[in-house]
């Protein structure tokens, strides 16, 4: 593996951390739209992520990311203080963002060997 391409998961590992953030934040704020603004920034970001590396493990440094920062951000600290409420729309921002994760790398089509277009054995 080369340094640009450890370098490009790297940095899709910390944009999928940034829109778990975001996504977290604006799921509770604006409920019905921003969980869908949420997990629409969450999609665009793993497939975004699977096109632009060219193979499934494009769509799932993002994922990664994503996943590590809402785990961190469900845990409650001494003070009381938690991000997610327990709610309709908090379970559907995990559920939901775990979804369109594998639904994601799984559709994202790895780039083809280059070859001639002639079909085989003709």
């Amino acid at each position: 593996m080369r340094a640009g391409r450890l370098a490009a998961y790297a940095g899709l590992f910390v944009l999928g951390a940034l829109v778990g953030v975001a996504g977290a934040l604006v799921q509770g704020g604006f409920f019905p739209a921003g969980l869908l603004l949420g997990l629409l920034g969450a999609a665009g970001a793993f497939y975004g992520g699977a096109c632009a590396i060219g193979t499934r493990a494009g769509a799932v440094a993002p994922a990664a990311g994503w996943l590590v920062a809402v785990v961190l951000l469900t845990s409650t600290r001494p003070e009381g203080d938690f991000v997610f409420a327990a709610g309709l729309g908090s379970y559907g921002f995990l559920l939901g963002g775990m979804a369109v994760a594998v639904m994601c790398a799984t559709l994202a089509r790895p780039s083809q060997p280059g070859g001639s277009a002639a079909r085989l054995g003709k």
